[in-house]
């Protein structure tokens, strides 16, 4: 699909190490993990996430949005590391800088179900992806949910970029791969997902 790219060993060891430091004792230390819910249902997701930037994610019983603020803390989510923003600069091809960053933590038993980034003003910026810790099969499709999808791998330090076409490709990730990687002292994944929220 046109847009689509992988970047295998985008961030090496050393760049894997420093970014988990600066989630696990900057960003996480300020903004603590949480569970976020379904939208009506309440239902909790099997990831726990939290966020850093201007704006960030939340999802629960009132519905997807962004908004300044932590929603268990009331306190303002922390500042992008640099090094997040660097990434920005290199992959996403792009003049304006992302504006949210979504850390969401998955146990080896967490899932993702197929979903399309749309909760955001601006399509024309693309959604960048930067993976630590244990492999994951990520699954992408097309713009519809019906579409074909495939299952691609994605190890420690690999980068994907949706843009163009597939900026609202339906994604996701069905399994998390335990033993494949020692980045995190207790296992898992984290995936940091850099986002452009409103129209420059």
């Amino acid at each position: 699909m046109d847009g689509l790219r992988i970047v295998p060993e985008y961030l090496d060891r050393a760049a894997q190490s420093a970014m988990r430091d600066m989630m696990l004792q900057g960003v996480l230390a300020r903004a603590p993990l949480y569970t976020p819910r379904m939208p009506k249902t309440g239902r909790p997701m099997s990831v726990r996430m939290t966020n850093c930037g201007p704006l960030g994610w939340v999802t629960d019983e009132r519905g997807y949005r962004y908004q300044a603020s932590h929603p268990e803390t009331g306190e303002p989510w922390p500042p992008m590391p640099p090094a997040l923003l660097d990434a920005w600069r290199e992959l996403a091809g792009y003049d304006h800088a992302p504006e949210a960053c979504l850390v969401n933590v998955y146990r080896p038993d967490a899932k993702m179900g197929l979903h399309q980034d749309r909760d955001e003003q601006d399509f024309d910026a693309p959604v960048v992806s930067l993976s630590l810790g244990d492999t994951c099969l990520f699954r992408i499709g097309g713009t519809k949910r019906s579409d074909p999808t495939r299952l691609i791998r994605l190890a420690s330090g690999d980068a994907v970029v949706l843009g163009g076409d597939a900026r609202l490709a339906f994604h996701g990730v069905t399994h998390i791969m335990p033993g494949t990687s020692t980045l995190l002292p207790e296992g898992g994944r984290i995936n940091l997902t850099l986002r452009r929220v409103t129209r420059p």
